[in-house]
């Protein structure tokens, strides 16, 4: 849970707030030469996101403070940053006997807390790294959970912007999906399961650095987000979107190359964890500022324990995939952590554990069986491969240890889960459910399945069945009924369309269901060309635009119609006639992309017209035409039957 209490810093409030983290910095290094920290007692823990959709459209619900009113008696629940977001933190675990089933049984029971408290408000509960059925205008700044913190936070990143542009996205997989933003909220569309080890001080830079080296193929094997406003895009998009939605960098002539404030790192740890924080500091300035009270060095020196909240505010804002953490136990002691950010949410409760128990077993089993992992592989290796895991999954080919090269399934099954074994036995994890959680991992490579490849083919196959958004919706449908069964994803058959009886398209807008994939012609354009054109695409209406992708008129396959029939008559308006400009409606009707459906089709009847341009910011974006609408009702007849 984050620091409420934070602020976007004036000159003088952040000058002060530099302060007390300099202060937190230099306690934090004495607590560490004097053996303040914990170190008898090993803990995980883990961080469950999860999205909220209306129980009858599926799509996204901004009421998580509707929910979490009812849950008020409930410490681990709480908000997120956007409206349609919750999140449920699970309580630390004794790294040993019964922990990982402790942390399923948890996980469990909280998810059917958050789920009866969201039926109060006409929602359900979604586990899944990026909703298939989420749109970009969900993603406005409405959206944004009203607190403070959220606020601050998104007026820092914006003051902190250089790109006229906004926040720009460019993912390329099967589709692409070039955008830009008005605010950072697209980081909103990202649900992760975020998984905690506790690590002592010594241990630290070695456990570090093998977080880094196998990140690449525990992101492979736990895939879950290939899908981005109706876009395949990479296998775990949450990578690239994460970043992209808040990088503030812009394009320069010259080489210099700052790095993002998410970001994989730039090279392994030598000795400490204050690397990290060092570094951190001197490459990001202060985002948000807090009052802080404490004076950590007054705090050392009289033997109590401090916050550090300065530090730890600052090192909420760098996004580290593999995160450095300091935190009080209950006994008062401090301690470190290690936050595994890469893993996404779903698509059941039984993956999302098999998850954690591989990375937490390989962890420990790698720190048994080497002692310094960068001898065993370069760190531009380990970069290139968590970088190739996010775009191919389970499908990437991995540069492992020694220069070898290993395919995702063969590197899990042959290296790393007999370490993951290893690893957990090592920590007393109890054998049943070692086999339970490593088992779905290992059957999960056996049948080259997981989630991101279930939800690529679900895509695929109803793309030819039914309209993007009804496909979208069953998916998300049979996501909703698999997520709290006993069958891990790489068991659930393939969604049918027609086992969604209750589809209902209530409040579409334009966008969703326009034609973006548009073949348009200009003004000087030769109408032999233009009668080909939709002739060859079986087009009845084409859009003309001007070179800055302006509407200018429209051309319909009635206008050309008339001009092929009349051209020769000697009283013909069309004789002479040659070009687009000619014979092209010069001004017709269009329609902003957040038109509903329902007002679209009262325009094209009232006004007697077979289609519609979408304009936004004067931009030609798609057209809308009688036949989108004809689509969706021949869908809903058929599921009257």
């Amino acid at each position: 849970m984050g620091e409420e209490r934070v602020n976007v810093p004036t000159n003088e409030s952040r000058t002060n707030f530099t302060r007390h983290l300099l202060q937190d910095v230099q306690a934090l290094e004495y607590m560490l030469a004097k053996g303040w920290f914990e170190t008898d007692t090993i803990r995980i823990g883990a961080e469950q996101e999860m999205c909220l959709v209306d129980k009858k459209t599926l799509k996204p619900t901004p009421k998580n403070i509707q929910v979490l009113n009812r849950l008020k008696e409930f410490s681990w629940a709480t908000t997120e940053i956007a409206r349609f977001n919750v999140e449920c933190n699970l309580s630390p675990q004794e790294f040993t006997g019964h922990a990982l089933r402790l942390m399923e049984t948890e996980n469990r029971a909280q998810l059917e807390k958050v789920s009866e408290s969201a039926k109060k408000s006409d929602a359900l509960v979604v586990l899944t790294g990026i909703l298939p059925t989420l749109r970009k205008f969900d993603l406005s700044i409405e959206n944004l959970t009203p607190k403070p913190r959220y606020r601050a936070l998104i007026e820092a990143i914006r003051a902190q912007s250089k790109s006229s542009k906004g926040f720009e996205v460019r993912l390329a997989g099967i589709d692409e999906l070039f955008i830009s933003h008005d605010t950072p909220l697209m980081e909103a569309c990202n649900t992760s399961y975020q998984v905690h080890l506790q690590v002592t001080p010594d241990t630290f830079a070695p456990l570090y650095n093998i977080a880094q080296a196998i990140t690449g193929p525990i992101l492979a094997i736990s895939a879950n987000s290939p899908l981005v406003f109706g876009k395949r895009l990479w296998h775990e998009s949450r990578i690239a979107l994460f970043q992209q939605a808040l990088d503030v960098r812009t394009t320069q002539d010259h080489m210099r190359q700052p790095e993002p404030r998410v970001s994989f790192g730039t090279d392994w740890l030598d000795k400490s964890i204050m690397e990290i924080y060092k570094e951190d500091i001197s490459r990001f300035r202060v985002l948000l500022g807090a009052e802080v009270e404490e004076n950590s060095l007054e705090s050392v020196r009289e033997k109590r324990v401090p916050k550090l909240k300065a530090l730890q505010v600052h090192n909420g804002t760098v996004y580290r995939w593999n995160r450095p953490c300091y935190g009080i136990s209950d006994n008062g002691m401090p301690h470190l952590r290690i936050e595994n950010r890469v893993i996404p949410a779903g698509p059941t409760v039984l993956d999302q554990v098999a998850n954690s128990a591989f990375w937490l077993g390989t962890m420990i089993g790698m720190a048994n069986k080497f002692k310094d992992v960068r001898e065993q592989m370069s760190f531009a290796d380990a970069k290139d491969n968590f970088v190739k895991a996010a775009q191919f999954g389970i499908d990437t080919q991995f540069t492992w240890f020694n220069n070898k090269k290993m395919s995702c399934c063969e590197l899990i099954l042959n290296e790393l889960l007999p370490i993951a074994k290893e690893g957990l036995r090592s920590r007393g994890i109890v054998e049943d459910d070692i086999e339970r959680y490593l088992g779905v991992i290992e059957a999960r490579a056996k049948a080259h399945q997981n989630g991101a490849r279930w939800l690529l083919q679900a895509f695929t196959k109803l793309e030819t069945e039914v309209n993007q958004d009804e496909g979208l919706t069953v998916i998300t449908s049979a996501m909703i009924k698999n997520q709290m069964s006993q069958k891990p994803v790489h068991l659930w058959d393939l969604p049918d369309a027609k086992d969604l009886k209750s589809y209902r398209p209530v409040g579409l807008r334009v966008e969703e269901f326009m034609e973006t994939d548009l073949f348009t012609v200009h003004e000087n354009d030769l109408l032999e060309m233009v009668a080909n054109v939709m002739e060859w695409r079986k087009l009845r209406y084409v859009p003309v635009e001007d070179d800055k992708g302006h509407l200018t008129g429209l051309i319909t396959t009635r206008k050309l119609l008339r001009y092929y029939t009349r051209r020769e008559r000697p009283d013909s308006p069309e004789q002479g006639m040659v070009r687009v400009r000619d014979i092209m409606i010069a001004e017709p009707r269009t329609i902003d992309p957040s038109t509903t459906i329902k007002d679209a089709m009262h325009v094209m009847r009232g006004e007697r017209i077979g289609c519609l341009p979408v304009i936004k910011n004067h931009e030609l974006v798609g057209i809308i035409t009688e036949m989108d609408f004809l689509r969706v009702s021949g869908r809903l007849i058929e599921r009257l039957k």
